[in-house]
């Protein structure tokens, strides 16, 4: 149990990291005009939210510190 918290937290840890730093993002397609079988669609590279990176590094550094410091 100890080993997975500690594993657990560190890729939360570097995956908030990542999105911190401005690496994490996705892509977002969206239809414009669509006339019968024929559609025109647009993609938009899209960043992640800042706060959801604050967020997994708070919580992977207490999940590792938490399976350090655990006893037993």
């Amino acid at each position: 149990m100890r080993l997975a918290l500690i594993v657990i937290g560190l890729v939360l840890l570097v995956a908030g990291l990542w999105v911190v730093f401005g690496h994490g993002g996705y892509q977002q397609t969206d239809t414009l005009v669509q006339l019968g079988p024929a559609k025109l669609t647009a993609t938009h590279d899209k960043a992640f939210p800042q706060w959801l990176g604050i967020a997994g590094i708070v919580v992977g550094a207490l999940l590792a510190l938490g399976g350090i410091f655990k006893k037993g």
